[in-house]
């Protein structure tokens, strides 16, 4: 099994005169992945296999205590991302650079202190000589606490030294700091009994030391896999713990020693609380899902059918990119990743037929984001949210359904729209898949429907998600792909692969946590949320969509709504708002932040591959994506958007809301039935509003306006005659 793999097994001829989507499951590397080969990129797939291995067994057969699980999620995380992923940008060619003076001594620093730790950490062990509760400060702090923590910085000053070297070459100085994770993760696993206790009141100079050391090495993979945006946010989370008795008003606080302070962020209150346990647990197991779903080229199947089915109407390549990226986005965990993954093919093919280069990107960056509000996977938010509130998953995905179908009606209407514009045409049928063969080979969509069927049929997210994945590969079976032992094992290498991000991310996420429950800042904010917003909820909910949408900027949709809630989701409550409806509210525009201008990540993925303009990108999949920015407030006004209520009114809700979708796509775009002046573009933006937020009232004023727009249109009505009806 070779990590130099990016694509599964070859089809056939047959299948390949029959494909569009050939290479769209292939593994996107990044530009700072190391890709090994020979005995190396062997042992490195062997670590991964046995990382994705131990969670499903973990999780399936033989639960362990949460901490010591937890500890090892992360602990394991940090030393592949470590060994996989380089401080910087790798050249694919060339002659690595031999190692520099500064590198040199550096790296031996952190090597001799890094063994110095390790040694006496082997020895508490083996002796039973642990740091107990009340022991002397000193104890092992100049054998333990002092050299990790030097150890560490001298491995991470290594790493930033180090000339670039080719993407087939280890680091000594990431072996290093991968060293220093396990470390730390070794040490908390052997206290975790007096550091339940102890980390809140008056924990050990090397409980500090060993959670400075953690943290920092979340926060550098954090940086290498993620961007510095979340970084800078977790270090103004760090430095206000410290920072608050000199700050006024609600940001004031009476400080923390950083003894007390780091120790409490490294406990089930931060870094090992809910963002970990959902990245432990429900994110690894459906990255796991989609891996299988990339190794059995099922994920081919979705894009495939998508292409058949629409991909010869007007502007084809585009709705094709709504369906498969909402097929595919559910599943990946980013909005980004997968733009990158199924744009890659999309948009060469909407740009061919007609569409120019930003608004291709922008499409399928909108579609991919939508993916991340898509029953019953939604990105894995759905599992964070439920942790969080305590809702049943099921719930909270039959309540995401019509908010859904509404995100991805509206994107299709303005693609359509687009497509009407310009008078753009579809793909030839000829070079499109045959819809006949994509519906004889529809059980590959059986996964999904298990997984579907599981949850509603009561199994746990874990079984439902276990049984998924075992049908994933089952139904390959039916496939020339088969997936045998080789492509298991390379479906588990590649979920350790996929799944690194988001266990740098949580853990991040929760360094932020854990200072919202030390220093109460939540609470604090909460009762400022109800101090400016009055006794006004739409006044709370406008505030609480820029919060989110701003916390969201540059970071995963996972970490953002992680903490957009902790701030915001407890003030919404106390103003009177449902709790689900507070945090779908929240949810829908952490989501959407990856595709709202001025820091847009999923538009900036697709303005690379469509080599167009980023600031104009994000305008206009800001643009297309709408609908998720009225949605929630939908949800707000009725609470029977997210199912609640009786059945006649939930579907004249929805029907309703459909045909305001429908008039706010064409008031944007600036044609229904030919082209829109902008007056009325602005009356039937005013009737789709009217539609889309639920009443009798404001349904029959919006469809008095949609039937005058129309009549104009069409030439029934002119504004002459209006004027003369109004004498």
């Amino acid at each position: 099994m070779s990590t130099t793999k990016l694509a599964a097994t070859a089809a056939e001829p047959e299948i390949a005169s029959e494909t569009i989507a050939e290479g769209v499951d292939d593994e996107v590397i990044s530009s700072n992945q190391r890709v090994f080969g020979g005995n190396l990129g062997l042992a490195m797939a062997a670590l991964c296999v046995l990382y994705t291995s131990f969670h499903i067994f973990v999780m399936n057969v033989y639960p362990l205590e949460p901490w010591v699980y937890r500890l090892i999620h992360v602990g394991g995380g940090l030393a592949l991302g470590f060994v996989l992923y380089a401080a910087r940008g790798l050249p694919d060619t060339g002659a690595d650079a031999s190692l520099s003076v500064t590198e040199r001594a550096l790296t031996l620093g952190a090597a001799v202190l890094l063994a110095v730790a390790g040694g006496q950490l082997a020895a508490m062990w083996i002796m039973g000589d642990l740091v107990t509760t009340g022991a002397p400060a000193t104890k092992h702090l100049f054998t333990f606490g002092y050299p990790l923590i030097g150890g560490t910085l001298l491995a991470l000053g290594a790493s930033w030294s180090a000339p670039t070297r080719r993407r087939t070459t280890l680091s000594w100085a990431d072996n290093l700091l991968s060293l220093a994770a396990v470390i730390v993760a070794l040490y908390i696993i052997l206290h975790a009994d007096f550091l339940r206790i102890r980390a809140q009141v008056f924990p050990h100079p090397n409980d500090m030391w060993a959670s400075i050391a953690g943290i920092v090495l979340i926060l550098e993979l954090t940086r290498r896999l993620a961007g510095l945006a979340l970084v800078i946010i977790v270090a103004v989370f760090i430095a206000y713990g410290f920072l608050g008795p000199w700050l006024p008003g609600v940001l004031f606080h009476n400080g923390y020693a950083p003894a007390r302070f780091f120790a409490f962020i490294y406990t089930d209150n931060g870094i090992l609380g809910p963002t970990t346990s959902i990245s432990s647990t429900y994110i690894i197991l459906f990255i796991a899902f989609a891996a299988f779903l990339q190794a059995s080229r099922v994920g081919e199947y979705f894009v495939n059918f998508a292409f058949a089915a629409a991909g010869g109407s007007r502007g084809g390549p585009a709705k094709v990119a709504v369906f498969a990226s909402g097929l595919m986005g559910m599943i990946n965990g980013t909005s980004a990743g997968n733009v990158v993954a199924t744009g890659s093919l999309t948009i060469p093919l909407m740009k061919k037929v007609g569409y120019r280069p930003q608004t291709a990107a922008s499409v399928e960056a909108a579609a991919s984001t939508g993916g991340q509000i898509m029953p019953p996977i939604m990105g894995a938010g759905a599992f964070i949210m439920s942790e969080i509130t305590a809702i049943p998953y099921r719930d909270i995905a039959i309540a995401a359904l019509i908010p859904a179908i509404l995100y991805f009606v509206s994107v299709y209407f303005m693609v359509d729209k687009e497509a009407l514009k310009h008078n753009m045409k579809g793909l030839p049928r000829d070079q499109l898949p045959s819809f006949r063969l994509m519906l004889k080979r529809v059980f590959l969509f059986i996964p999904i429907i298990i997984l579907i069927g599981a949850l509603f049929m009561g199994y746990s997210v874990i079984r439902a998600g276990t049984l998924s994945m075992a049908a994933a590969a089952m139904v390959s079976w039916l496939t020339p792909t088969k997936m045998g032992i080789k492509e298991i094992f390379w479906g588990l290498e590649i979920a350790a692969r996929m799944a690194l991000q988001m266990v740098a991310v949580c853990a991040a996420a929760g360094v932020i946590v854990g200072v919202i429950a030390l220093t109460g800042i939540g609470t604090r904010f909460s009762s400022l949320l109800l101090s400016l917003a009055g006794q006004s909820q739409l006044v709370g909910m406008m505030f609480a969509m820029l919060v989110a949408i701003i916390l969201g900027m540059g970071m995963p949709t996972t970490a953002a709504y992680a903490v957009a809630a902790a701030v915001i989701a407890p003030g919404l409550i106390r103003m009177g708002i449902d709790p689900l409806t507070a945090h779908f509210f929240i949810f829908y525009y952490a989501v959407i932040s990856a595709i709202t201008p001025p820091v847009a990540l999923a538009a900036y993925a697709g303005a690379a591959i469509a080599q167009s303009d980023p600031m104009k990108t994000s305008v206009e999949s800001f643009k297309f994506g709408l609908a998720a920015f009225v949605v929630p407030f939908m949800f707000f006004y009725s609470s029977e958007m997210l199912m609640q209520g009786e059945w006649i009114d939930i579907l004249h809700v929805f029907v309703t809301a459909l045909f305001g979708i429908y008039m706010m796509a064409s008031a944007v775009q600036g044609w229904m039935f030919g082209r829109l002046n902008t007056v009325l573009r602005v009356i039937t933006l005013i009737g789709a509003l009217g539609m889309i937020k639920g009443g009798w009232m404001t349904d029959l004023g919006g469809l008095v306006i949609a039937v005058v727009v129309i009549a104009i249109q069409r030439g029934l009505l002119s504004p002459r005659t209006i004027t003369r009806g109004m004498d």
